[in-house]
């Protein structure tokens, strides 16, 4: 139940703290809170947005950290709501000791812009510690010979907390013989004593059992106890007395082990045994100090035994007694104070907070690269220092508050002059002699978007041999960037453009990465010649720059098509069928084999030859007019049909050809009909069929003057035309042959490249009219191809 009511004044006070504590002020540029310790986790602390005035949206957005000197992350920012909260449990006894103040310290860092925001929370006490004592019971004692008034030093008891809520008071249980004397000392501990109020007497009572109660002032208040076990003992009534109640000293902290540091002296008025004293710390003594120094036991002086830290207690405190040798023994008390003298024996300590560990090269002067807080632990002018920077270079130290310090760039940067600096950062104390601490800080200047890539060349030709593998890699164009990481990364691309009404893109692909060229489909020179692009490159820049070039793209023809034979047609009979008359004399034009190919230049150039005859001697082909003519005049003792096998090719690697099969007639009437194959003799034709031929072979003789004569009407206009290409001369009178003007080189321009690629003009002709056999029973004529001149054969 008192457990309970104790708990519940603790959570009253506790919440009383957060009300009345938890207060914020800004004092020179700082936000300042208030709590108490040992607040639950999660404990609202304050509003830091609201503190900071900014919308809690912008906590997130800006990216609100902290950041702590002791590196203890006690405190945390909830970004949604903007509170500051507990994180980990506090014990100011065990954060701060026992300092009056303590503070927790930490900054609040926002960027974009970049602000850096000190707080410091102050932990309140509270009385969460009770009064100690060291032993359970203390054995004392007293000769019955003491006289009244005579004290006798109590261990005192300890309390962690601090203020009201230390250690305030000292009750001993009710009696008639003994009394409690409490006084404060010089460093605000009160210590009690026994004090003896009447005469003992052994015989009346040898023994006392007393209850010593130490109280703090907290509320609610805590108490601890201890027992006082008190022996009247007889004789030797003298107790040891020293020269001094308060022994005073001062040690500089550096000095060696065996340092003495004073020599105490008690007497003792008895004789004999009763007078022989013995030296030692009472129980009294902390351990610390035991540790620290030692107390000759016969000469009473005192050494240090240990290291001596001022900035870890600037002072000690030891109790020293003085025991005679009586029996019982009695022993004297004093104090002996001792002061640490500071010296300069800690350099500088220097933590960084790197904000920024790359700043751009267009950063204006001002621009804060990093946080330093500089601390020394001596004191006076050991503990102050100066911070400094080389004067050469575009950095310089501001102070913000105490003990803090901003590195600021104080001119403009040029990361093409120098991209990155080692900064020393040099911290020197005012102490003797000084002592420094040197930082180095280094610093990346980062790079700017202020170059576009840049190609080798402005155009670039790539040639593509036609039936091409789709997916090949055919090109590879490359632009150099001479920014660096994010600026140098270099994208390819398209620019929109059209080819034959498509996007480029359905005739090649690019990889982005590295700028090589795909086609993505097999090119066919007879379609597309040549065709333009325009190639962008693209850094990663914010924003991005970008430069283009200009691709021809130029299609090599490959000999990929065969010759085709466009005259005679194969699609009017299997074998063509030619009419001589008998009389026709050497060098007679029986007919031209025509034919075209789709190729161009050498792949183009046609060659006739006649492969296989029936009479060899008869006829001879034109190698590259593939006119048919004959050899030499025809004999009556030549057989009357002549089949000859015609091979016409190209000039192709691999050449590719094509072939066709002639039958010439040779008759003594040109009227005579003539199958597909051969002759037909007129034996086997009844009269009446033969009459029928005759009729028809006379009409279609006056069919052909007709239109003959409509045809040199209608091109007469033309006549001057036609002469230039061919020169008509007829030799006899059924003879005609035509002579073609000389091959003419034909150029073959590619669109947008500038070159031209010199071949041999196809060969044109103008034949004259020849009647060519047909399926039927009736005989057709062909027209010229080409404008003739009256010159008919």
């Amino acid at each position: 139940m008192a457990n309970s009511a104790l708990d519940n004044a603790i959570a009253f006070s506790r919440f009383a703290f957060m009300i009345l504590g938890c207060t914020m002020g800004l004092i020179s540029g700082q936000i300042r809170y208030s709590i108490p310790e040992e607040m639950e986790l999660g404990a609202f602390v304050g509003n830091i947005a609201e503190d900071l005035r900014l919308n809690v949206p912008q906590l997130s957005a800006r990216k609100l950290r902290l950041t702590s000197d002791n590196g203890g992350q006690y405190m945390k920012v909830n970004l949604d709501s903007g509170f500051l909260y507990i994180h980990e449990r506090i014990d100011r006894e065990f954060l701060c000791g026992p300092a009056t103040m303590c503070t927790i310290p930490f900054e609040i860092i926002l960027e974009n812009p970049l602000t850096v925001h000190r707080v410091e929370v102050e932990i309140l006490d509270v009385n969460d510690n009770r009064p100690t004592f060291r032993d359970s019971a203390v054995a004392l004692q007293i000769a019955e010979t003491i006289a009244p008034g005579i004290r006798f030093p109590l261990v005192s008891a300890e309390d962690p907390d601090i203020g009201i809520n230390t250690v305030a008071a000292y009750i001993i249980s009710s009696n008639e013989y003994f009394n409690l004397k409490a006084q404060r000392t010089e460093n605000g501990v009160i210590s009690a004593e026994l004090q003896l109020e009447k005469p003992l007497d052994r015989e009346m009572q040898s023994a006392f059992q007393l209850i010593l109660t130490a109280t703090d002032g907290g509320i609610p208040q805590r108490s601890g106890t201890t027992q006082i076990l008190i022996t009247v003992v007889d004789v030797n009534d003298n107790p040891p007395v020293f020269d001094h109640e308060i022994y005073k000293g001062s040690l500089i902290e550096s000095v060696p082990k065996g340092t003495m540091v004073m020599k105490v002296k008690a007497n003792d008025l008895d004789e004999g045994l009763n007078a022989e004293i013995t030296y030692s710390f009472s129980k009294l003594t902390s351990p610390k100090v035991l540790e620290l120094f030692s107390l000759n036991p016969h000469t009473g002086e005192i050494r240090v035994a240990g290291e001596l830290d001022y900035e870890e207690t600037s002072s000690y405190s030891l109790n020293v007694q003085a025991v005679d040798h009586g029996s019982p023994a009695i022993a004297g008390h004093s104090k002996v104070f001792i002061k640490v003298i500071d010296v300069n024996d800690n350099a500088p300590e220097i933590k960084v907070t790197s904000v920024t560990s790359k700043i751009p090269e267009n950063a204006p002067p001002g621009t804060l690269i990093s946080l330093l807080n500089v601390i020394d632990r001596d004191s006076g002018e050991n503990g102050q220092f100066h911070c400094d920077v080389p004067k050469n270079i575009p950095f310089r130290i501001r102070m913000s508050s105490k003990n803090h310090f901003e590195l600021i760039t104080s001119d403009l940067l040029d990361r093409e002059v120098v991209a990155e600096y080692k900064i020393p950062f040099v911290a020197r104390d005012l102490g003797l002699p000084s002592l420094s601490t040197n930082k180095s800080i280094h610093v990346v200047i980062s790079d700017v978007n202020d170059n576009a890539p840049q190609f080798g060349a402005s155009s670039f030709n790539i040639y593509i041999m036609e039936n091409n593998s789709p997916g090949s890699s055919i090109f590879a164009v490359t632009a150099k960037d001479r920014d660096m990481d994010q600026n140098s990364h270099i994208s390819y691309s398209f620019l929109e453009n059209l080819v034959q009404d498509f996007p480029v893109s359905t005739y090649l692909s690019i990889n982005t990465m590295n700028g090589t060229i795909y086609a993505l489909r097999s090119f066919d020179y007879e379609e597309l010649k040549a065709f333009q692009l325009h190639i962008q490159a693209r850094d990663a820049g914010v924003p991005p720059l970008s430069s283009s070039a200009t691709v021809n793209v130029i299609i090599l023809d490959q000999n990929d098509n065969a010759p085709v034979i466009v005259s005679p047609s194969a699609h009017s009979a299997p074998t063509a069928v030619e009419i001589v008359p008998q009389s026709a004399a050497q060098g007679y034009l029986v007919t031209k084999i025509m034919a075209t190919d789709a190729d161009s230049g050498q792949n183009a150039r046609l060659f006739y030859q006649m492969v296989k005859a029936t009479d060899p001697s008869l006829f001879n082909i034109g190698e590259n007019s593939g006119e048919i003519r004959t050899a030499r005049k025809i004999l009556e003792s030549d057989t009357t049909t002549q089949t000859l096998f015609i091979l016409v090719k190209d000039n192709g690697r691999p050449s590719r050809s094509s072939s066709v099969t002639m039958q010439i007639a040779v008759l003594q009437n040109i009227t005579e009909k003539v199958t597909g194959k051969s002759l037909r003799n007129s034996e086997y034709f009844p009269d009446l069929n033969l009459y029928l031929i005759i009729i028809f072979g006379c009409t279609s003789v006056l069919f052909l003057v007709i239109i003959l004569l409509l045809i040199g009407m209608k091109y007469k206009q033309n006549t001057n035309i036609s002469q230039e290409y061919y020169s008509p001369s007829c030799r006899g009178d059924s003879n005609c042959t035509f002579n073609r003007r000389p091959a003419m080189e034909e150029t073959l321009r590619y669109p947008g490249t500038g070159r031209m690629i010199h071949v041999q003009e196809a060969q044109h002709y103008s034949v004259c009219l020849s009647p060519e056999s047909a399926k039927s029973d009736f005989l057709f004529l062909k027209p010229c191809s080409a404008p003739m001149s009256q010159a008919q054969c």
